[in-house]
């Protein structure tokens, strides 16, 4: 399973921490866009939170199955 987690914060990483450690089948994790200490964990793209459509693309290109959005702002319209 490919899971894309969304942010670059604190709540991200432990989101990305938690995945990791608790996951019962392997899982391919990245996250955009990440920061150092996420990238320890996971791979991490250059893509911005904000940019919905690009993430979209991303996840069709990547075949991502499952997205966990950290921050507010790309949920809001």
């Amino acid at each position: 399973m490919k899971i894309l987690v969304i942010g670059s914060g604190g709540r991200e990483h432990a989101l990305v921490w938690a995945l990791q450690r608790t996951a019962t089948k392997p899982v391919d994790i990245v996250c955009a866009p990440g920061n150092a200490g996420i990238a320890e964990l996971a791979e991490c793209v250059p893509q911005s939170a904000a940019d919905v459509s690009g993430l979209a693309d991303y996840c069709k290109s990547a075949g991502v199955d499952l997205t966990m959005v950290g921050p507010e702002g790309p949920l809001k319209p």
